[in-house]
């Protein structure tokens, strides 16, 4: 006799691969870290909270604008009118305007990509623009020091662009095991999505505390049906709310002990200034800015301020060290386009951020103590 196993369903197959860690945000709630969604969700954050993108917009002014020094002066001035005029994109000319879109990406993104376009012939610089990094992807060699810029053919597949030297790459503060940088929001969205939870609620709270809606309740009124009474209510209350609209005022008059009160009157509306302060130092610290520069009234003595422009001053100047490399680049492939073989030096816009009377002291200062040196050394010898 032959046993034959009874037909049935098929235990479904164990899941193997699993996600065993929730982040509590993504595209400001339930987000999952890649690369292109990262970027997404960055500019989400600049969107939603303006002090965000006011203090991205503040760093790229204060960053200033830069130009070159050459030890050829005919050198010098051919390289500053180029710089001055080169073609950027969207009707912008200078390298001043493609830095600051170069800079915006690279603080929102944690990196930039942009283009060198050679003109026909090859002899002179056509165009810098700026790409989208979405688009591109990062290839690392067999050492650190060899990387391939990879984009989309015409296929759709990710493949070495051809003219390398003629792309600029800058991460911002690239981590040991990933070679696309860090963007300066990258803290920031679990901060943002309490802060717009907050906003959004203050928001529903004052739409229900302007638009009120009112519970009308009639006890007594002996000898008239309870639904009579209230059909006659509704409509008196009606007519009294339509002639308050439009700008008259008319009385409310009911047969009994007719009570008014405002639905959710009673419910207390939370108080959020000190949980908003607390994310927004938090921000605010992880942008670098003083307070006062963003437009926030909060408490700080002249030293301190001196100090945070100091600080400010700190990160400016890291900033330009990251994009100095790319300017350098530009201005060494157009000198060497038109034959000049002279050393040049990429000079930034001096930082001002201190009281010129300060300053002017400092400078005073500087030079009694100087006059005080030289009429020593003049008894001594």
């Amino acid at each position: 006799m032959r046993w034959f196993k009874r037909a049935g369903t098929a235990a479904p197959a164990a899941v193997q691969l699993r996600n065993g860690t929730r982040h509590p945000f993504g595209t400001l709630h339930d987000y999952v870290p890649m690369r292109n969604g990262e970027v997404r969700l960055y500019r989400a954050i600049r969107e939603a909270v303006p002090l965000v993108d006011a203090a991205v917009y503040k760093l790229i002014r204060l960053t200033g604008g830069v130009t070159a020094v050459c030890g050829d002066k005919a050198a010098e001035r051919a390289l500053g009118e180029f710089l001055r005029t080169v073609p950027v994109g969207r009707g912008q000319f200078g390298i001043n305007a493609f830095m600051d879109c170069y800079l915006d990406s690279l603080l929102t993104c944690g990196r930039a990509i942009g283009e060198i376009v050679p003109a026909q012939g090859g002899r002179d610089i056509a165009a810098l623009l700026c790409g989208r990094v979405e688009d591109i992807e990062i290839k690392e060699g067999e050492n650190p020091l060899e990387s391939t810029i990879c984009g989309l053919d015409q296929n759709g597949r990710m493949e070495p662009l051809p003219y390398q030297e003629l792309l600029l790459f800058t991460p911002l503060n690239p981590e040991v095991d990933s070679p696309y940088g860090v963007s300066m929001l990258r803290s920031l969205p679990f901060l943002a999505d309490i802060l717009m939870k907050i906003y959004h609620t203050i928001g529903v709270n004052w739409e229900r505390c302007g638009n009120v809606r009112f519970a009308v309740t009639c006890r007594g009124g002996e000898g008239v049906p309870a639904a009579e009474r209230s059909r006659q209510l509704a409509e008196e209350w009606s007519r009294a709310m339509q002639d308050t609209r439009n700008g008259s005022v008319r009385d409310f008059v009911a047969v009994g002990d007719v009570g008014i009160q405002v639905i959710g009157g009673d419910a207390p509306i939370l108080d959020s200034e000190v949980p908003v302060r607390q994310i927004l130092e938090q921000i605010v610290a992880k942008t670098g800015i003083p307070p006062f520069m963003l437009g926030l009234s909060w408490n700080s003595t002249e030293r301190m301020s001196a100090q945070q422009a100091d600080m400010l001053t700190t990160e400016i100047t890291a900033i330009r060290r990251t994009l100095t490399p790319a300017a350098e680049r530009i201005c060494r492939l157009w000198l060497r386009m038109h034959g000049y073989p002279c050393a040049f030096e990429v000079v930034w816009d001096d930082i001002n951020l201190q009281d010129e009377v300060e300053e002017a002291k400092a400078e005073l200062y500087r030079e009694q103590a100087r006059k005080l040196r030289i009429e020593n050394d003049a008894v001594e010898t």
